[in-house]
């Protein structure tokens, strides 16, 4: 059982399919990020003799959005190894993530980049990528998408709210960018070992954009109304809700860059590419076309069960097994789509994309 404050790290994603489902977001965020993997594919120097090309794709989760990134890689990577060439796509995540839901998706997804590739094989690790995870110098290419901002752990309770970014509390400002800062180094540290000399790892992350907004404001609202809406009820008791966090960080252009600014390098990494933009919402943009403000509503919902409940169940008194947890989740869901449905608004995304390279010895 949780005490008054137990510091966790971030659950999983909710599972048994349900992420694959249910991130559309992420999906249509990744694709101004997938240029620059290609880019790194037809750059990155490959060893010669028979040894395997290693990608790695640190934050998998049930892995449906990463068949268009890799397949996408490693299209450009046969352009230049040929068709023969062993190539060993290595999928991490926590050791708690739904791997079967990868593997069924490996498998049988029609868009999976195994199919009709005999000489590209797959394989997971369970593993939170801020410990080192493949072996030193062996990864080619590296790709990540909408995992890094998740913190390592959740530094404290957030006094007035579930997103550290909507909190006036500034002792828990300050603890939670703290801990992004060390899990940011921490992170390049290891992937900085990993990777071969001249690899490419390529990054999509949550941001703040150079107003220093972190966006998603009426979706934060919807779900802190939510669990409040649920205290009323009685369903949940607003101790639990004190314990109740999102441990993600958008981190500013100056934060990803902060490692680096002394010399230019940090943990054998220098940057070949940052910038911050706007994500579409592409869920706006469905609105729009068909007024259908239940379906904007359900479809935000769906992406917030998908990938915060899970962590948010984790403040109740029995944990991810609490009797009530399922029934959170869909109360929670519920409450979210009609709060969004009442009023839909366009999510402001800002997200960063970063393409990192290990200098040469």
């Amino acid at each position: 059982m949780n005490g008054p404050w137990t510091s966790f790290t971030p659950a999983p994603m909710e599972g048994h399919g349900g992420y694959n489902r249910s991130s559309e977001v992420q999906a249509a965020g990744l694709s101004p990020a997938v240029p620059l993997l290609e880019a790194a594919a037809r750059t990155v120097p490959l060893v010669d003799g028979p040894a395997p090309i290693v990608i790695a794709d640190y934050g998998a989760s049930e892995g449906r959005n990463s068949l268009g990134p890799m397949a996408a890689a490693i299209a450009r990577l046969r352009a230049r190894a040929g068709v023969e060439r062993a190539i060993c796509v290595v999928h991490t995540d926590l050791p708690g993530n739904d791997f079967a839901a990868l593997f069924e998706t490996l498998e049988s997804d029609p868009g999976s980049y195994l199919r009709g590739d005999a000489a590209t094989f797959a394989s997971a690790v369970g593993r939170s990528f801020y410990g080192q995870i493949l072996p030193p110098e062996s990864v080619t290419l590296g790709w990540s998408s909408w995992a890094v901002q998740w913190l390592s752990r959740s530094p404290g309770p957030i006094p007035d709210q579930v997103q550290i970014a909507y909190s006036r509390d500034e002792a828990a400002r300050a603890a939670y960018h703290r801990q992004s800062a060390e899990d940011w180094r921490t992170f390049l540290v290891h992937r900085g070992r990993e990777l071969r000399a001249g690899g490419r790892l390529v990054l999509l992350t949550m941001a703040l954009d150079d107003d220093g907004a972190f966006g998603y404001a009426p979706l934060v609202e919807a779900v802190y109304g939510g669990l409040m809406a649920l205290v009323d009820e009685a369903f949940i008791r607003a101790d639990e809700v004190e314990r109740m966090v999102i441990p993600t960080v958008g981190r500013s252009r100056a934060d990803l860059g902060a490692p680096f600014a002394e010399t230019g390098a940090f943990a054998g990494l220098a940057i070949e590419h940052l910038d911050v933009f706007h994500g579409e919402d592409g869920i706006w943009s469905e609105f729009e076309r068909t007024g259908d403000a239940a379906a904007f509503g359900a479809r935000w919902a769906a992406f917030n069960r998908a990938s915060v409940f899970p962590t948010l169940a984790l403040g109740l008194d029995g944990g991810a097994q609490d009797p009530r947890a399922a029934a959170f989740f869909t109360r929670m869901q519920a409450v979210v789509a009609a709060r969004l449905a009442a009023e839909p608004v366009p999510m402001v995304m800002p997200l960063a994309r970063m393409v990192l390279v290990r200098n040469d010895h």
